[in-house]
Order: C-alpha cells, then sequence, then structure tokens
C-alpha cells in the first residue's frame, strides 16, 4: 500500500460569504489597499490631494452601503459565524466612519496649514509656520497617514462586529498596529512622538498577549472560539469553573487596555500628548468606540450568564478609573494631558453603564433605554465634542509647531472669541452640562446603572463628573480671565476643513443636547446584539 491509497479525499465547501452585508468593510479595506497603491506610484507633489480624495471616496461609499444595509434590516450573524452584523455593529460602523471622515478633514489640515494659511499672534498677523515650510520643502509630509488610517479603521469595525474570539483577536492587531505608526508620524521627526509610538507598541503587544492567553483558556474551557458557544458552555457546566474565570479576567485585560481603564491607562496620557493632534482626536474616540463595543459583546453575549461574577469587577474598575481620570487631571498644565485624564474618566463613566447591564431580558420597560443604548449615545456625544476639541486645540501653536500648555490658551478667549467660545462648549458638554449632548450622555448612562442595581456606583460617578468640571472650568477662567503671558504663542488662521469639523461637533453637541430623542431612539433599537 502506497501512501497515495490511504489518503482519502476531503469534501470541503467553499466560504458562503454576505459580500452585500460585508461590503462597508470590504469597501474600507480597498480602499486601504488601494491608497498603499497610490502611495507607492503617484509622484509627491499630486500624492496627497490624491490620498484625501480616495479616503474620502471610500468612506463615502461605505456609508452609503452601510447605510443601504441597515435601512433593510439586514441583521445576521455572517462570514461562517464570525461576524455580527446586528444593529450594535451597524451604528458603531456608522459611527466609526463619520468620525474617520471628521479626522481625515484634520490631517487634510496639516498640508494646508503649512502651505497657504497664516497664523496670528494674539491679533498680529504673521508669516507662516517656518518650520513646518521647511518640512514641506523638504518633502517630509506624511501622506501614508490616509491608508493607515483606512487599514485601522477596518481592524475596529471588524473588533466590534467579531462574533468570535479569534476573529477579535486579529482585528485587534489589524487596527492596533496602524495607530503605532500614525503615533510616531509627526512631521517634524518629535522625539516625543517616537518615544509615545514605542511605549504605545510595547504595552499594547503585553495585552494583545494577555487577550490571546485569555482566548486560548476560554477555548480550552468552553472547546470553541465563538461567544454563542461560550454562553452554551456556562449554562451546561456553570459558571465557577476556574479556567472561565481566568480566561474572562485575561480577556478583559485585553479589551481594558484599549479603553483606557485603570490599571491600564498607563499609555494614554503619554500618546495623547506624543501624537499629532490628529491623531490624538482619532484615537481618542474611535479606538474606545471599537474597544467599548468588543467589551460589551463579549461581557453580554459570551460571558452573559456569569455577569454575577464580572459586574463587581467592571464595578471596581470603573470607580478607580473615574477617580484616577478626575484627580490626576486637576494637577494637569498640558491640554493634551489634561484630555488624556479626561478621557481616563470618561471610560470610567463608560463603564458604569455597563456594569448596569440593562437589557430587554432584564427588567427594561418599553421606552426606556438600556445599557448598550446608554452606550451608543454616550460615545457619539463624546465623539463629536471630541474631535470638535482637538480641532481648535490644533489651532494653537509656538515656533511653527504645537503648543499644548494650558498657559497658551491665556487669553485666547478675549482675543479670538469664535475660539473661545467654542472651546468653553466642549467642555461644558465634557462636563455633562444641560443643553449639551454631555449631559443626556451622562444621564441616560447613570440612569441605567441605578435601573441595575448600582445606585451606590452612580452616586461615585456624579462625584468624580463634579471633579472633572473643576478643570474643565480652570480651562475656561484660563481663556478668559488670564493675560497672554508668551509672546511667541500664535493662533492659525485655520482652512475650512479644520472649521467644518469644529462646526459639525459643535452643532451635533448642541442639537443631541437641546433634542436628543432621534438619536436615543435610535441607539434603543439597534441595542440588541445577535447571539
Amino acid at each position: 500500500m502506497t501512501a497515495l491509497d490511504i489518503l482519502v479525499p476531503l469534501d470541503i465547501a467553499a466560504p458562503q460569504l454576505e459580500y452585500r452585508l460585508l461590503a462597508p468593510l470590504i469597501i474600507v479595506l480597498a480602499g486601504a489597499c488601494l491608497g498603499v497603491i497610490v502611495e507607492a506610484l503617484t509622484k509627491r507633489g499630486p500624492r496627497h490631494s490624491a490620498q484625501v480624495v480616495l479616503t474620502g471616496i471610500t468612506l463615502v461609499a461605505a456609508v452609503a452601503s452601510l447605510a443601504r444595509n441597515w435601512h433593510i434590516g439586514s441583521f445576521t450573524i455572517g462570514s461562517l459565524g464570525s461576524v455580527a452584523l446586528d444593529g450594535p455593529a451597524y451604528f458603531t460602523w456608522a459611527a466609526l466612519l463619520v468620525f474617520g471622515l471628521m479626522t481625515v478633514m484634520l490631517f487634510a489640515e496639516r498640508r494646508v496649514t503649512a502651505g497657504h494659511s497664516t497664523f496670528t499672534a494674539m491679533g498680529s498677523a504673521v508669516p507662516g509656520s517656518p518650520l513646518e515650510r521647511e518640512a514641506e520643502t523638504a518633502r517630509s509630509e506624511h501622506t501614508e497617514v490616509y491608508p493607515l488610517l483606512l487599514f485601522s479603521l477596518f481592524g475596529m469595525m471588524l473588533f466590534a462586529a467579531a462574533n468570535d474570539l479569534l476573529t477579535m483577536f486579529v482585528a485587534l492587531e489589524i487596527f492596533s498596529l496602524p495607530l503605532y505608526l500614525l503615533t510616531g508620524l509627526a512631521r517634524r521627526r518629535r522625539l516625543l512622538s517616537q518615544e509615545a509610538a514605542l511605549k504605545y507598541f510595547l504595552l499594547g503587544a503585553l495585552s494583545s498577549a494577555m487577550f490571546l492567553y485569555g482566548t486560548a483558556l476560554l477555548y480550552g474551557y468552553a472547546g470553541s472560539f465563538t461567544l454563542r458557544s461560550i454562553d452554551a458552555a456556562i449554562a451546561a457546566n456553570g459558571g465557577s469553573d476556574k479556567l472561565l474565570l481566568a480566561g474572562m479576567a485575561l480577556v478583559f485585560i485585553g479589551l481594558l487596555f484599549k479603553i483606557g481603564a485603570v490599571p491600564f491607562h498607563s499609555w494614554t496620557p503619554d500618546v495623547y500628548t506624543g501624537a499629532p493632534t490628529p491623531v490624538t482626536g482619532f484615537m481618542s474616540i474611535c479606538t474606545k468606540f471599537a474597544a467599548v463595543l468588543a467589551f460589551m459583546r463579549v461581557a453580554y453575549v459570551g460571558l452573559g450568564a456569569v455577569r454575577w461574577d464580572w459586574q463587581p469587577l467592571v464595578a471596581a474598575i470603573a470607580v478607580l478609573t473615574m477617580a484616577v481620570g478626575a484627580i490626576i487631571g486637576l494637577t494637569q498644565t498640558d491640554v493634551k494631558r489634561m484630555l488624556a485624564y479626561s478621557s481616563i474618566a470618561h471610560a470610567g463613566f463608560l463603564l458604569v453603564a455597563i456594569t448596569g447591564a440593562v437589557a430587554a431580558g432584564n427588567g427594561l420597560r418599553t421606552g426606556q433605554i438600556g445599557s448598550t443604548g446608554a452606550v451608543l449615545f454616550y460615545l457619539s456625544a463624546y465623539g463629536l465634542s471630541t474631535l470638535g476639541a482637538f480641532g481648535l486645540l490644533s489651532m494653537i501653536r509656538k515656533a511653527g509647531g504645537e503648543s499644548t500648555a494650558l498657559s497658551s490658551w491665556a487669553g485666547v478667549g478675549r482675543s479670538h472669541p469664535m475660539i473661545g467660545a467654542l472651546m468653553t462648549f466642549f467642555l461644558l458638554s465634557f462636563a455633562g452640562i444641560p443643553l449639551t449632548a454631555g449631559f443626556v450622555g451622562k444621564l441616560v448612562a447613570f440612569t441605567t446603572a441605578w435601573r441595575g442595581g448600582y445606585a451606590w456606583l452612580v452616586a461615585l460617578a456624579i462625584l468624580f463628573s463634579l471633579v472633572t468640571a473643576f478643570f474643565y472650568i480652570r480651562f475656561v477662567v484660563v481663556m478668559f480671565f488670564r493675560e497672554a503671558q508668551d509672546p511667541d504663542v500664535e493662533v492659525a488662521s485655520a482652512s475650512w476643513v479644520t472649521w467644518l469639523v469644529v462646526i459639525v461637533g459643535a452643532l451635533g453637541t448642541l442639537v443631541f443636547g437641546v433634542w436628543p430623542q432621534p438619536l436615543l431612539d435610535l441607539a434603543q433599537q439597534a441595542s440588541n446584539f445577535l447571539r
């Protein structure tokens, strides 16, 4: 008998993929690959315009495809059970694409500012930024940021919709690696950016390893990577198994790192400070949006049967996260570091809503919003304010580069009332002041936790929210009630692309603060995870 005689023919069926439903993912990935080709084949002169146009068309086409699928109600578990095409996934995809398009505009401003705009040093016109003009003359501007952004968005979209832990890990790496590169792509090769990128990479690799190890332990417990199978194994075997609890803890560590929760937050201040401002804005909302939804999918779908085990753990992490973000944020004198600790505090507020775990099958009455819907609204409101604030932050410069010191904003509210008023409005939304979307977001998030039986956690969340309001108000005081001290500080006369991002952020924050019901209804309708 030869080796050929013992070979058994295998009937391997071709995988059936839902290409129409997966079109938003495919379009973003195709656009990213085309961006790499454009980067390689296009001359440097027209390359920037080509990348901006290609990226914009890609994102608009993905939004159109997503809108069609969502409108006809195409909800299913696709890609052989690895991708959940459900309401939370569609809502997250829409938010990521919109925020990604806003980020592209902030990226485009980096080129526009260097070549065409002027700067106003507290009222007097000054020639454009010498260092940035020198960078452009030396051809050191980075057009590769556009395909990197698309690759990262593709990974985030897949991460938020992943229905099994292996797909989730692959998506985690796909969106993380471009972010490591984007963090270090400061135009003038700042050592601070390179240091931030290295820290982010090393800590991110560690968290990914923990996530993968936890995935292996959960596979050993359930015999499957899919969330539904893990839930079924818990129902059959009980939830007290040490293998299950260890795997759950390690997977949560990997996800909480991306959310920026304490004690896995140490990368956040350094990366926010070192990364270029548009990249910081992109990470602060898009990474958080994708990671929070992935965390909720794992917790609610795969580990919902043991929520009595993970709820106290998440509640404790929420308290630590709010405390660190609020208290250490009080001591910051750098605006980007202050916003980093603000982001950490907001991660704690989101974990408060997640801890409540209120859903339709868990005592939620008709007309009320559950935990998933509250988180979706909160993240949307936070994203609008965040990108608007970072758009304004990019206008304050010193010696041709970004000036992020809080003292650089002294007197800006009086010399440039529009910039001061808009930044104040965004800060008030972060603080949760009424008539802003941030207030409604905190209201629904804390309400769901209260309904879930965590009144004590809500009381602490309100307390820490008041603490964070102090350093937001201090920022406002500096803008309007302090005299400018540094004559080298310049206020950029930004182009229309940055102002469009700022105006969209301000209008969204105002509209959803005054009339939030349409977005609340949409978030609640999109809050049901498929199993």
